[in-house]
């Protein structure tokens, strides 16, 4: 079963005193890539950079920043494979980020299973 899994950073993160009891990203990517459970992902630029854009009765609107207003932006993400819902779970939370800031995981309704 695929996830999409979030990583989402806030603006007023909490920081541990202690930074070495954060796990190392690069560590997780290889990890996960050695065990099949990270099928892609990749880190974005900054929401400073991001275009939102519409489509209203044939017009295209584009605007500047993320698509909604929010304390926390989506800085990556990662596609997930896992078994069910809990083995995505405990993949999302070993990963450093959830330390510090915030992961969201869907289940993807489309692709390999």
């Amino acid at each position: 079963m695929r996830f999409m899994m979030f990583v989402c950073v806030a603006e007023t993160a909490h920081v541990p005193t202690d930074a070495s009891t954060v796990p190392d990203v690069e560590d997780w990517v290889k990890e996960n890539d050695r065990k099949g459970t990270r099928v892609d992902g990749e880190r974005l630029v900054g929401s400073q950079d991001a275009k939102t854009v519409r489509n209203r009765d044939g017009k295209v609107v584009v605007t500047d920043g993320p698509f909604a207003e929010t304390k926390e932006v989506i800085a990556g993400f990662d596609i997930l494979e896992c078994a069910d819902l809990d083995e995505a779970i405990a993949v999302a939370a070993s990963h450093p980020m959830a330390h510090t800031h915030m992961i969201e995981i869907r289940a993807m309704e489309f692709g390999p299973s």
